[in-house]
């Protein structure tokens, strides 16, 4: 009895305190790492590789101007035509939500049933089971959020969503049991939920969400070993007596024998993590699960950890109840992607090649989350590594070369290189249909040959031209190239405020007319170049962008237009 007292104890104090103490060091470790990762990778870009760029291929130096015109049109979601791909993403973000929605409910229906068995004395009262499910149900919430939620108003849709069920099961239990307040359910979904939400906190941060996870997986273990190491030694006296022994041989006292005794276990608990994440690694590499389905499992485990804590007053074996929520959550999540067919790729999937202006900073990364959760549904992404989003698109590879100390070979050395990586390169769908980002980290000597082989092989070009200005001159060599390689009707640049748009009109002008005699552009009889201004909500590109895939509508020349084939007259006022 005294033991599985003790027993029940351990479980009910020791695991909040260790899954605490983890997610607390979870974000200041991943934003320490994800510094050096960031200066590793800056650095890199700015050193020589292999062999020299060599010159552009397939381009002939213009013999003369192109004979027509190059028109600058602004265009928006009612100038181009719905695309194909725009129903494949509807139709993989409805299937992804409804199997991790079954897979969720499930996994609430485990819990809540472990509740009922505890209670089994009352009987089986279906309304404290509709309020567990209810409960237990919070983190599928969070998962479709995090799914198909691309700015605030979509995630207090589906937060309001959630809350209108659960009032809705709250006033119907309170008004079936006059013992019941209101008081008294909040409370209990508080203890629930909001432990486990805090702690999401601590790795779903936009600063630290790209390695949050197999950061807590690991500090999981390493707090863990930290905590055995000194179990083991306590559990006897022979045990201490020992440690006190060894760590005055080597001058320590009992404080730092303490400490040393909770270091060489977190130490050993560390190797082992990283054989855990190495293994975790080659999974994603092998394409057997995708960074999001990553965030969602850590998400999952976590509440299932934490929420089984409560149960363990009952007897400590109730602990594993979380374990088994999670099992069953992850087997359904499993079967249902597999049932759905949704790691069957069509026979074309399209691919987008992202160009953009690298001193924006977070504005790349929130413009990197709504491609990523809508464009990454129809095709995959391409693009060159730069300091903006170096610590928001880093693959569980990648990071794991890097704190290996393998880094550099993440990095195009020669034109060689570069063919063997496009081939290499992930095109079709995750498990959870989910398509991938093909970052290539690129020398200052290989980018441009990079820019110009994605290009060439692009089905569709987004340029981020918000915050364009005479200083980008990466920019303006980029510009050119597509204007040589890439069909203009296939690209869209992006302005906002932020962007000098007299230079820009310049400049394309200018490149225009120092086209490439072979450019596929110098035979479209009204070139166009299409400019998409968000303003400030990156998230209505989405519509324009989809117009890529089909051929735009466009709408012929006006008037009012400039002979140069500028912006329309109402445009120019913007």
């Amino acid at each position: 009895m005294y033991a599985s007292s003790q027993a029940t104890l351990i479980t009910t104090g020791m695991l909040p305190f260790l899954l605490l103490a983890s997610a607390a060091l979870t974000a200041p470790v991943s934003i320490a790492l994800l510094a050096l990762y960031r200066r590793a990778v800056l650095r890199s870009m700015a050193s020589p590789g292999v062999s020299e760029d060599p010159p552009a291929p397939g381009s002939s130096p213009p013999s003369q101007a192109p004979p027509v015109a190059l028109k600058l049109t602004m265009v928006d979601a009612n100038t181009l035509s719905q695309a194909p791909a725009g129903a494949a993403i509807s139709h993989s973000l409805v299937m992804a939500s409804l199997v991790y929605g079954a897979a969720g409910l499930l996994y609430a229906v485990t819990l809540g049933g472990a509740w009922m068995i505890q209670t089994r004395a009352d009987g089986f009262v279906l309304t404290r089971f509709l309020w567990l499910l209810s409960c237990y149900a919070w983190p599928t919430a969070l998962g479709i959020g995090l799914l198909v939620a691309v700015n605030l108003r979509q995630r207090l849709l589906v937060a309001c969503t959630y809350f209108i069920m659960l009032f809705a099961v709250a006033l119907y239990a309170v008004l079936r049991n006059d013992a019941l307040s209101f008081g008294q359910v909040a409370t209990f979904w508080m203890l629930t939920n909001a432990p486990a939400t805090a702690l999401l906190l601590a790795f779903l941060h936009r600063r630290v969400r790209a390695v949050g996870p197999l950061v807590l997986a690991f500090m999981v273990v390493v707090v863990t070993g930290s905590q055995i190491a000194l179990a083991v030694v306590g559990s006897s006296e022979a045990g201490m007596r020992t440690a006190v022994t060894t760590g005055a041989a080597i001058g320590l006292g009992g404080q730092a024998t303490f400490f040393a005794t909770m270091l060489l276990g977190a130490l050993l608990a560390a190797v082992g993590g990283w054989f855990g994440l190495k293994w975790l690694g080659h999974r994603h590499l092998a394409r057997r699960s995708s960074d999001q389905a990553l965030t969602l499992d850590a998400m999952w485990l976590l509440f299932g950890m934490v929420q089984s804590v409560t149960l363990a007053f009952a007897g400590w074996a109730w602990i594993f109840t979380g374990l088994v929520a999670f099992a069953v959550y992850k087997a359904v999540s499993t079967f249902g992607f597999r049932a759905a067919g949704l790691q069957r790729a069509p026979p074309h999937p399209p691919s987008l090649l992202l160009l953009r202006v690298f001193a924006l900073g977070t504005r790349s990364g929130q413009l990197f989350d709504v491609l990523a959760k809508r464009w990454l549904r129809a095709g995959d992404i391409s693009m060159i590594a730069g300091p903006d989003l170096a610590t928001t698109t880093v693959e569980p590879h990648e990071f794991l070369d890097f704190v290996g100390g393998q880094l550099s070979r993440q990095f195009v050395r020669d034109a060689d290189d570069l063919e063997h990586r496009l081939q290499a390169r992930a095109r079709g769908p995750d498990p959870d249909g989910r398509y991938r980002v093909n970052e290539f980290f690129c020398h200052a000597n290989t980018w441009q040959l990079a820019m110009r082989r994605l290009a060439a092989t692009a089905d569709a070009v987004l340029m981020d031209l918000r915050s364009f200005c005479a200083a980008n001159q990466g920019c303006q060599y980029e510009l050119q190239q597509l204007i040589d390689i890439v069909p203009l009707e296939r690209v869209r640049f992006l302005i906002d405020e932020s962007t000098d748009k007299a230079f820009l009109e310049h400049t394309l002008l200018d490149l225009w007319n120092r086209a490439a005699s072979d450019s596929p552009n110098r035979e479209n009889a009204a070139p166009r170049a299409c400019i998409v201004d968000v303003g400030k909500r990156v998230d209505t590109i989405m519509q324009p962008l989809l117009g890529l895939l089909a051929p735009p509508h466009a709408p012929p020349a006006s008037p009012s237009e400039r002979a140069t084939g500028g912006y329309s007259e109402l445009d120019s006022q913007r």
